[in-house]
């Protein structure tokens, strides 16, 4: 009985029940446990020391790093009580997406080692290569499809995806950007794209219509980024695609005077919940770029398929 009671007053601070519940689930290190609740690592050690003190949770070494896992026997003692909150911490539901993104990230060594060729790329002056090249060939490769622009603003991107697409639907809820955007259009000949004022939370598209649903730097700005998610899966056929290009969480609070920022990013679990709640599979969440200059904002790639 002694040893039940001190398990409960281990486990009487929410910090550490989460530990616990996501040690249940799965043997991982400090720093992905940093990533996965957004602490500190003195603070999540401390508690990961604590538990490990009362024999909630073992350790073991491998290299330079110190997996953590439960201890199945003890837990079972206190299984209604981690069951209890698994339903009731607020957080449980987000920690429990952003473990299963931490642990894709372990597995995923091809998306690192491509990580590191991007950071190499430009690093030596070679003329005529740049980014913005590379992603003009890109572009060509597209096959002929439908693409909805979610937020296309004056619809640079979406002129440029309507080289190759069948058909581009770019949508606003400025009138004056939808003006300004589809003359350029017509100025330019591109038949196949088409400009339509709406919100991207409902945009004015057919269901099951569309091959690709496009946010590119306009989920920060609708005032239910979740609502506007599951209005994209709606208009995707079967096998569609979603991408979202945004910016990772940041505390720059200047971005919603200077630029009309509704959210300050988005963290990289809270988008894959977002789309795993809107009904998208084979989700894939992970930061492309970081900018130089201070805020240094870090921009966020989101993909999924319906």
């Amino acid at each position: 009985m002694p040893a039940l009671v001190k398990s409960l007053r281990a486990l009487s601070d929410p910090t550490r029940l989460r530990l616990l519940l996501l040690l249940i689930e799965e043997e991982v290190t400090v720093a992905e446990l940093q990533e996965i609740l957004g602490m500190g690592q003195s603070r999540i050690s401390a508690s990961l020391s604590l538990l490990k003190r009362e024999g909630l949770t073992a350790a073991r070494r491998v290299g330079k790093n110190i997996f953590y896992s439960s201890r199945p026997e003890m837990v079972e003692a206190i299984r209604p009580i981690l069951d209890a909150a698994s339903r009731e911490l607020p957080e449980a539901t987000r920690d429990s997406a952003a473990l299963a993104l931490t642990l894709h990230k372990r597995k995923d060594k091809a998306a690192e080692y491509f990580n590191k060729l991007a950071g190499k790329f430009g690093r030596t002056y070679i003329p005529g290569r740049s980014w913005q090249a590379l992603a003009h060939g890109l572009l060509r490769l597209l096959p002929p499809m439908v693409i909805a622009d979610l937020g296309a603003g004056e619809g640079t991107l979406s002129q440029l995806l309507a080289r190759s697409a069948r058909h581009v639907i770019a949508i606003d809820n400025s009138e004056k950007m939808v003006e300004y955007g589809g003359a350029l259009a017509r100025d330019n000949g591109f038949e196949n794209l088409e400009y339509r004022v709406g919100d991207i939370e409902d945009p004015p598209i057919d269901s099951g219509s569309v091959d690709l649903a496009l946010f590119s730097q306009a989920l920060h700005h609708a005032a239910s980024p979740a609502r506007a998610v599951k209005s994209a899966h709606r208009i995707l056929r079967d096998g569609g695609r979603i991408v979202v290009l945004d910016l990772a969480a940041h505390s720059y609070e200047q971005a919603r005077e200077l630029y009309a920022h509704v959210w300050l990013g988005f963290p990289e679990a809270e988008l894959y919940q977002m789309l795993k709640d809107a009904g998208f599979s084979q989700i894939e969440v992970s930061i492309v770029a970081r900018e130089k200059q201070a805020p240094h904002f870090q921009t966020i790639l989101a993909t999924g398929v319906k």
